[in-house]
């Protein structure tokens, strides 16, 4: 008789040395693969920031607004009309704050005299340090004699290098506003076509839902940040009337506009807090006071109220919010600031969608 054959037992993974150490470099791999992906896209990102920075810019703002346009178009507006009203009332808010800034920058132009002799009065307060300053250089170096140097006097050459600078901008704020109207006036056609890109009925709802939640982040978004920039404003108003800066209401506004300008709207609006306050101010001490106030407020609302809202009420961890804005700014500057947020919101909609379902 023969004996029968057991069945081998299969051999676990962990039993052969192999498959056991497959593991670990699949996931090195991966990982790796990861990396060199996220550089490669941060480079890209970085090399077209000129192209990059408006499509992406006017794609976010397009979103934005996108429940703006359904609510014109509830209205039996037009989608394209709709698009170019709400285009140009993003132009008239830029547009006002720049006349904002207009004002108040040729009124420090045209006092520059007055500001300059007011300056010199208040700072003699300073006399004694710098004195002591000089002494120290004296030691140090040997001070030349003779006449003082003819400073040269200002020519027309400031005009290549001062449109050099200005033209990217404008060239990319003007592409900025043509993507975005087209952008918004395609919206509905590029959500339907990117629904039905997929196939099964279940993927198609996955998409709906993720544009949906998208859209209402972004409104809300949108929404907060004016809300806070309004409030920043009116302490700044308030600030500027305990203060006694003249034109507080101005200085209000001023503030509250250019506050949607990350990073360089407040250190614009401190430094003309900081000129107005020193040249209109009895004493340089108390010149001081309004931008020093400006300067806490903006703080705290930088660091701490901004923060702490967007993360309770858009479901974004504080931490996040902060290491996306520090990432973002330093890759595109002062508009990646704006979008920081934004896309950190999407990129979180994304996870939790899909996979979301998975981890659970």
């Amino acid at each position: 008789m023969h004996e029968s054959r057991r069945p081998q037992p299969i051999a676990r993974i962990e039993e052969i040395p192999e498959l056991r150490l497959m593991d670990p470099l699949r996931q090195i791999s991966t990982w790796s693969l990861a990396i060199l992906a996220t550089v490669a896209v941060g480079f890209v990102l970085y090399v077209a920031r000129e192209i990059m920075l408006p499509v992406v810019a006017a794609f976010v703002v397009g979103i934005m607004l996108g429940p703006a346009a359904r609510r014109l178009e509830a209205l039996r507006v037009p989608r394209p009309l709709a698009a170019l009203l709400l285009v140009a009332g993003v132009t008239l808010i830029i547009v006002f704050v720049i006349l904002l800034i207009i004002p108040r920058v040729s009124e420090l132009t045209s006092g520059l005299p007055g500001i300059v002799a007011s300056l010199k009065e208040k700072l003699h307060v300073f006399d004694g340090l710098v004195q002591t300053w000089r002494r120290v250089t004296s030691t140090v170096t040997e001070t030349p004699k003779g006449d003082a140097i003819a400073l040269p006097l200002p020519g027309i050459s400031w005009a290549p290098w001062t449109i050099s600078i200005l033209l990217p901008p404008i060239t990319g704020f003007l592409f900025f506003l043509v993507v975005l109207l087209l952008f918004i006036g395609a919206w509905p056609d590029l959500r339907r076509a990117l629904v039905m890109t997929f196939a099964s009925r279940d993927s198609r709802l996955t998409v709906l839902k993720i544009l949906n939640e998208i859209e209402a982040g972004l409104a809300n978004y949108l929404l907060i940040v004016t809300l806070i920039n309004v409030g920043v404003g009116a302490l700044t108003g308030v600030i500027c009337a305990l203060t006694g800066t003249p034109n507080a209401i101005g200085f209000g506004a001023l503030a509250a506009a250019l506050n949607f300008i990350p990073i360089i709207g407040p250190i614009a609006t401190f430094v003309v807090l900081l000129l107005v306050g020193v040249v209109t101010a009895p004493t340089f001490a108390l010149g001081l006071l309004p931008a020093a106030g400006f300067g806490v407020l903006i703080v705290i609302e930088g660091q701490f109220v901004t923060p702490t809202i967007i993360g309770r009420h858009l479901e974004l961890n504080a931490l996040a919010v902060l290491l996306s804005l520090a990432f973002w700014t330093w890759l595109w500057g002062p508009m990646g600031a704006f979008l920081s947020s934004p896309i950190l919101m999407v990129a979180l909609i994304l996870k939790q969608r899909l996979y979301g379902d998975e981890e659970r």
